[in-house]
């Protein structure tokens, strides 16, 4: 029996696959748990326009990540963040990457999620430092940081 699967099965099938699998497990699991559909052809065509959809709705956010990535490249875009510091430029404390994302919300606008950004400890010094952003699955921007001392 053909079946279309909702959900991933192990062993049997992934989400959106049309596999052929034995009637007795189709009707009595597979159709019973909702886990599959049996795969007709109003089924298969709602299946190939959710797809299509699914694909535009990736390409639109793929290229909502590039204009993002435009907007914080743009050389004039450096993140100003005040800090309390000693007098060899180290800070008390450290900047994190949600005041990063903060700083760049109230500065430019921009909203960048915290947990994008790839900075393993927080910044803990005096200066300018690139932050880089993972936007969307293979689009990634560099945030320039500039940490200067609080009066």
């Amino acid at each position: 029996m053909k079946v279309i699967f909702l959900t991933d099965v192990r062993g049997k099938g992934k989400k959106g696959e049309v596999k052929n699998v034995a009637t007795g497990y189709a009707q009595n699991f597979l159709l019973k748990n909702k886990q599959a559909i049996e795969a007709t052809r109003a089924n298969i065509a709602k299946l190939n326009a959710e797809q299509k959809r699914e694909e535009k709705d990736y390409e639109a956010q793929k290229a909502e990540a590039k204009v993002l990535k435009q907007k914080i490249e743009d050389d004039k875009t450096v993140v100003e963040v005040l800090a309390k510091s000693g007098a060899d430029g180290r800070l008390f404390g450290s900047v994190t990457t949600k005041k990063i994302a903060d700083e760049m919300d109230k500065q430019y606008k921009i909203k960048v999620d915290k947990h994008k950004m790839e900075l393993s400890d927080g910044i803990k010094s005096l200066g300018y430092i690139n932050v880089p952003v993972k936007l969307f699955e293979g689009v990634e921007a560099v945030i320039r940081v500039h940490v200067a001392e609080k009066k």
